[in-house]
């Protein structure tokens, strides 16, 4: 009886412990590794295993205009996956929508996480809404999920487009 109840106890503090970690994260962005470039079998000449010519090799971690559906951002590129049952994706919506008018060259694209699971297994999306933050390139520099504080938002876009010196 008594080993049970201790179990339990350490069960409800472990699930306790994971709870207010995941918490903690939830809406903060955190900076995502740069893409490094890798050849996959749909860019190779199909006989040696080599980059086929003319063709570009992969990156992970990089979105194109052709993954997302709609054209890149000038400066950055707002790309959050959302579902139908979603309760944080509609004020996170109006969130982005509105930076990306209040900020020249940045723009906003929302993807059901339903409808293309390809994207949401490639970049290991495993909650909604995830947002991503895009360099020009479509590298993803940042990335949150959960519901976005303003000012983290404002940071993480920031960050993108005032590279080089240019606000």
């Amino acid at each position: 009886m008594v080993d049970g109840l201790i179990a339990l106890v350490i069960v409800f503090a472990a699930a306790s412990a994971a709870g207010l970690v995941m918490r903690r994260r939830q809406g903060r962005f955190r900076a995502v590794r740069p893409a490094v470039p890798r050849v996959t079998n749909d860019a190779t000449d199909g006989v040696t295993g080599a980059a086929a010519p003319g063709r570009a090799a992969a990156a992970e971690g990089v979105l194109s205009a052709a993954d997302l559906g709609a054209p890149l951002g000038a400066q950055a590129t707002l790309v959050q996956f959302s579902t139908e049952v979603c309760a944080y994706c509609g004020p996170t919506r109006e969130l982005l929508t509105a930076v990306a008018r209040e900020r020249d060259g940045v723009s906003f694209i929302e993807i059901d996480a339903a409808e293309r699971m390809d994207l949401t297994r490639r970049l290991h999306v495993l909650s909604t809404p995830t947002v991503l933050v895009l360099d020009a390139d479509g590298g993803i520099a940042s990335r949150a999920s959960g519901p976005l504080r303003k000012a983290d938002l404002l940071t993480a876009v920031g960050a993108v487009t005032e590279v080089g010196g240019q606000p």
